[in-house]
């Protein structure tokens, strides 16, 4: 026998409450808006000041458009100063106050709120009761109700997902998971094709990495299923609350393996009210340069692996180093009635003085200039003259410049490697004290006829970033420089799959970071890269070490069922043995099934069957295959032989029902039902194969098929 809940009246009275409180404070701020707008003149103080309020304005108006997003997911009643006595606090999305600015919704990240999410039996922080509503939009459909202690005031009900109570009773606050009914009803909900956030679920070792301090470099070790992209991002969002000042004017950064990976987490912060977080990959900091397609050929395996080392900084250096030089020859030039000269052993003097005194190579130009000039105009001897009427005659001409870029160059980054990468002399040249000339010669390219056209690789991101840091910006007119083209610093970095990243494009996220304040989440059993570590410490030896780096690790998994994980860590007991999985906490409605092709000629006729059958089993869900790069397209084609709309991830996000997802971007992302194709060719597709393989695995919510022509490797077997 189940019963309404008695308080579901009530709360769904406040909830439409606190919606006309939100709806009233934005129209008072649109009239305020259209007010600063009406005064247009002014002196130049005034408009400054009117825009710097407009564009609070602005960011407020942004806070307060919450979308489909619910505004409150629950309430906390904690006990005021007499024991017998308690005050509710509603918790939501954002803060939100009536006209009398009493606060009706308590935002998530605010210090009241913390024990809705890290009260528990053994402490339980003041509360009496912590109620968890289940609602879509503005709708209330449950409460579940948590006590504290022994229940006093005859609090709490157990409510089921149809918004009756059941006869068990009330939850205590002692159970595992915080709300465990909310908590399956977020989970069980289908894909979008975009990461949700979890604010109304988050769980207390969740919350614990999200409200940690913000100082030094925080790592989150999760494995699949664990949150840990989405915590990360709510750590940012707390982050940005709590140290409003000076994070604002400072910035956040958050840098994703790839863009599939960032269209999948773009609305994850905006539904959060922080819409001014810079979401990038790395090459995204690399401006005037293009870089090829990640479907397109890149470099050869070796040449990736040498250029993520870190002694490609000192090869890098030795470059720079090289196209410093003195003249071979004296430089003669006629002027007036006579000639100037310099020496080639002048030359080398400026050009060595000039390498003590700069630590950034294009900084130093202008004073080689300088010198250049004046020691022309001193071998002029027939009349006084000064550096700069040799310099008004001369500058344009050919030879002079010829002989300054050969003493001092000035250059972009992209100029420096299109000719390195182009000369093998260079390359060898470059290699002494660093690497072998064989190791060298490998990052060897065919030149291409101008810098304008190289189209480079991903891995040549982390490069064209160490020698902009090296060269620095180039002057511009009166030898000054652009801010602009200075690396920008950020007051927190958030950093996803930070196990993939290079020793060389660590050092280019540590380039960014101000103060040392970091947050970087991974799993090294998920390690794919080409120079995968083994320990955390390999990954913090090339970030700030100002502070002592802390290590916090996410247990349980919260989004794959239990016996997807079982079949999946079989493949982590190969992959990585000394790494344990996360123990998941949900039971699936079915086990991942194994499917046999006739032949590999009709794979892709089995995987569309399969596809159909898992969009018969679970209707409206998001599907994926999952498939090693190179059959990609052949998969695409037997889809629509098959009459399936699909789309690819590359092209399309996750935005279509069904999508094919090449192996090498699959990382991060979730659907509801997944076919994992041909295992033992993304085993032999990438170095660590049988820990991509695991990535593949462990993408589903729902429903998981494998679908095989090859022998499947033997942890499937």
């Amino acid at each position: 026998m189940t019963q309404q809940h008695p308080d579901i009246a009530d709360e769904q009275a406040y909830i439409e409450h606190a919606y006309d409180c939100l709806e009233t404070s934005r129209k008072a701020a649109f009239r305020v808006r259209g007010l600063n707008e009406a005064s247009m003149g002014g002196t130049f103080q005034a408009r400054f000041e009117r825009n710097a309020f407009d564009s609070q304005l602005v960011r407020r108006l942004e806070e307060l458009e919450l979308g489909d997003a619910s505004l409150v997911f629950g309430r906390i009643d904690r006990y005021a100063e007499s024991p017998d006595q308690l005050e509710a606090f509603h918790i939501g999305r954002l803060a939100v106050a009536d006209e009398d600015r009493e606060p009706v919704v308590v935002d998530w990240r605010a210090p009241v709120a913390e024990p809705f999410y890290r009260a528990t039996g053994r402490d339980s922080m003041g509360l009496a009761r912590r109620r968890h509503f289940i609602i879509e939009g503005r709708k209330l459909l449950g409460i579940e109700d948590e006590l504290f202690g022994e229940g006093h005031l005859g609090l709490g009900h157990d409510e089921g997902l149809d918004g009756t109570t059941g006869e068990s009773g009330v939850v205590t606050a002692d159970s595992g998971l915080r709300g465990y009914s909310t908590l399956l009803a977020a989970l069980e909900r289908g894909r979008t094709g975009t990461l949700g956030d979890i604010v109304a679920t988050i769980q207390g070792e969740q919350d614990e990495i999200i409200r940690s301090p913000q100082h030094g470099v925080l790592v989150v070790q999760g494995g699949p299923g664990t949150g840990k992209t989405v915590v990360a991002l709510h750590r940012a969002a707390y982050l940005l609350y709590t140290h409003r000042f000076p994070l604002e004017d400072q910035g956040v950064l958050v840098i994703g393996p790839n863009r599939v990976f960032l269209r999948y987490i773009e609305r994850v912060l905006p539904s959060l009210g922080e819409a001014g977080v810079q979401q990038v990959v790395l090459a995204d900091l690399i401006p005037g340069v293009q870089f090829r397609r990640p479907d397109e050929p890149g470099d050869a395996h070796e040449a990736v692996k040498i250029k993520g080392e870190e002694r490609m900084s000192d090869l890098i250096d030795n470059a720079i180093a090289d196209r410093k030089r003195p003249l071979r020859e004296d430089f003669e030039m006629p002027f007036r009635a006579g000639y100037v000269r310099l020496r080639a052993e002048e030359s080398a003097r400026i050009v060595k003085n000039a390498k003590r005194r700069f630590k950034r190579h294009n900084s130093g130009r202008r004073a080689v200039e300088g010198e250049f000039w004046s020691a022309l105009a001193d071998s002029y001897h027939d009349v006084e003259i000064g550096p700069r009427d040799v310099k008004e005659t001369l500058r344009h001409t050919p030879e002079a410049r010829a002989a300054l870029d050969t003493m001092w160059p000035l250059l972009t980054p992209a100029q420096l490697l299109h000719d390195l990468f182009g000369s093998r002399a260079l390359l060898k040249l470059a290699a002494r004290g660093v690497m072998s000339e064989s190791e060298a010669l490998a990052l060897y390219r065919k030149r291409s006829e101008t810098v304008d056209d190289v189209r480079w690789t991903l891995s040549d991101v982390a490069l064209l970033d160490d020698v902009r840091d090296v060269l620095g910006p180039k002057p511009g007119k009166g030898g000054k420089i652009d801010e602009l083209d200075e690396i920008r610093t950020y007051g927190h970095i958030v950093i996803d799959e930070v196990q993939d990243l290079t020793p060389m494009q660590l050092k280019m996220a540590m380039r960014r970071s101000l103060n040392g304040a970091m947050t970087i989440v991974g799993d090294l059993a998920q390690a794919t890269g080409p120079l995968a570590p083994n320990e955390w410490e390999d990954v913090l030896a090339h970030l700030p070490d100002r502070k002592p780096a802390r290590v916090i690790g996410l247990s349980v998994g919260y989004r794959i069922p239990g016996q997807i994980m079982e079949m999946a860590n079989k493949v982590m007991a190969v992959a990585t043995p000394s790494l344990r999985a996360p123990e998941s906490v949900r039971v699936g409605d079915v086990s991942p099934t194994i499917v046999r092709a006739p032949s590999t000629a009709l794979l892709g006729k089995t995987v569309a069957e399969e596809v159909l059958a898992l969009a018969e089993a679970i209707p409206g869900a998001s599907l994926g295959i999952v498939a090693p790069d190179q059959i990609i397209d052949d998969l695409s084609v037997a889809l629509t032989e098959a009459g399936i709309n699909h789309g690819t991830a590359t092209r399309t996000g996750l935005d279509s029902g069904v999508t094919l997802v090449p192996v090498s971007v699959v990382k991060g992302l979730e659907l509801d039902g997944v076919v994992v194709v041909e295992p033992s060719a993304i085993v032999d597709s990438i170095e660590h194969g049988m820990r991509a393989l695991y990535v593949a695995l462990t993408r589903s919510t729902q429903r998981l098929t494998v679908v095989h022509a090859d022998e499947l490797p033997e942890p499937l077997r």
